[in-house]
């Protein structure tokens, strides 16, 4: 009975998320599902001590679909994993409920941390393509982290986090990410560029200026001389 709703759980999370999805046959194909059922079967395991099994079915779940969770991770319901090859979980993870992962996110450790090494993910976060979340500390609730930024200390609930290393660039102001699977997040260090390209087109501008006033003079002044 437990694993028949751990299905209808996991394919609800698909069906609500991924709009490319057509049929619910599709869902029995994602790697998103399969991997869960194996972390599920492997959790148990792991709590029963049985930790070379946990392993084991965890591995098989690894290779199958390039998803690695470890077996002691806890995991909340809602959770799903877009695409998810290259997706990393740590032992010592702890993820609440309706969180979503995109593919290549790691959430491990930096391995100087003894005990609790790797992070946890509150409630409703989304973390979007190739983030990196590394340590031992909590990322809040509502919050997003955009593709490619790394993560190396808490976040604050409602934030939204982008760059190396990540940082926060809203608060607040943005809706959840279960509402909205947008991973198109502001940039700061974009943002720094484009004004720096536009005050030395400004710069370039005004040089040229006053270029054409001296050449100006020094023309005036050649034809004072002359006369």
């Amino acid at each position: 009975m437990r694993l028949i709703r751990y299905i209808k759980e996991e394919i609800r999370v698909i069906r609500e998320r991924d709009p490319a999805i057509h049929s619910p046959w599709e869902v029995f194909l994602y790697p998103s599902f399969r991997v869960m059922m194996h972390y599920r079967i492997a959790h148990r395991l792991y709590l029963s001590g049985h930790y070379f099994w946990a392993r084991y079915v965890s591995q098989r779940g690894a290779r199958k679909t390039g998803i690695e969770i470890h077996p002691g991770a806890r995991i909340g319901s809602g959770f799903f994993i877009d695409h998810g090859n290259g997706v990393i979980i740590g032992e010592t993870t702890v993820i609440g409920n309706n969180v979503t992962l995109y593919q290549g996110v790691t959430l491990g450790g930096t391995g100087k941390e003894q005990g609790k090494r790797h992070p946890t993910i509150e409630d409703n976060v989304m973390i979007s393509a190739g983030a990196k979340v590394l340590g031992s500390f909590t990322v809040g609730e509502n919050s997003k982290i955009g593709a490619g930024s790394v993560v190396l200390s808490a976040i604050p609930p409602n934030s939204t986090v982008v760059g190396v290393p990540g940082r926060v660039v809203r608060r607040d102001n943005q809706p959840l990410p279960r509402e909205t699977m947008d991973q198109n997040l502001p940039d700061p260090v974009k943002e720094d560029i484009s004004n720096l390209q536009k005050a030395n087109s400004e710069l370039i501008n005004r040089v040229l200026e006053l270029e054409k006033r001296v050449r100006t003079l020094q023309k005036e002044g050649r034809q004072h001389e002359n006369l």
